[in-house]
């Protein structure tokens, strides 16, 4: 199936890794320019280099982008480097889980902060680009955590925020040819998550608790993302796609 993204360029945030690597790898699979971005320098330039070797047009922008400063840069580079943009993947983003009585203001506001309004800040930055050309994708990653889940008040709240972010934009972007919308993963096998002391007792319930009986691939959510970024996703906006195995709450 051809996706009509061949020759549009996407910013994928927190993309040295795990779900936005799937992510760019997959868009520029279809034949889209991908800017690795995150603030792991060298992971980022890794990952950029490896698409490259694999022949597709991939550049690489080291950038905070909870700092406006740094956002508007890596919307001007680039512009400059491919002439344009066209896709936004909001996907920037950790947990900090914490029980709320032990969460310390640092763990809610870095939560918060990367993804929450490093999201806005990038939406913001590369909104009048779309508008101009009268085309565009906004894709924020959330989760099924929007559900609620427990030690995850922060986590919890800013893919929750996500999801009303999307909300509101598609409203407001709409009539420029913009759609906006939300992928929200839910256990998914990463290299973040493969990390932490509790993998193993996390991956045994999400497998009981979900219909589908295996583990999510990064894979899973990057094929999910390349179809809301394609012209054939063109009249949905404001929805929230949950690749989750079947499990809601």
């Amino acid at each position: 199936m051809d996706l009509g993204l061949k020759d549009k360029t996407a910013i994928v945030t927190g993309s040295a890794r795990g779900l936005g690597a799937a992510t760019a790898r997959r868009l520029a699979e279809e034949g889209v320019r991908v800017v690795i971005n995150d603030v792991q320098a060298e992971l980022a330039q890794a990952t950029t280099a490896a698409l490259r070797a694999d022949g597709y047009q991939a550049h690489c922008v080291v950038a905070d982008i909870t700092k406006a400063a740094d956002v508007q840069r890596l919307v001007d580079e680039t512009v400059a480097t491919f002439g344009g943009i066209h896709i936004l993947v909001n996907n920037a983003g950790f947990p900090r889980d914490k029980y709320l009585v032990k969460m310390s203001e640092e763990d809610w506001d870095l939560v918060l902060d990367v993804m929450l309004k490093g999201a806005f800040l990038a939406s913001r930055a590369v909104m009048p680009h779309l508008i101009q050309q009268g085309w565009g994708r906004v894709i924020n990653i959330s989760s099924r955590a929007h559900f609620g889940n427990p030690t995850q008040a922060n986590y919890a709240a800013a893919k929750a925020g996500l999801i009303g972010m999307a909300k509101a934009l598609s409203l407001e972007e709409g009539r420029y040819g913009i759609t906006v919308n939300c992928v929200a993963p839910g256990f998914m096998e990463t290299e973040m998550i493969q990390a932490l002391a509790t993998y193993e007792t996390i991956k045994e319930r999400a497998l009981q608790a979900q219909p589908v009986k295996r583990v999510g691939r990064p894979g899973d959510v990057a094929d999910a993302v390349a179809f809301l970024a394609s012209e054939r996703a063109g009249f949905i906006s404001g929805e929230v796609l949950h690749v989750t195995g079947g499990r809601y709450g």
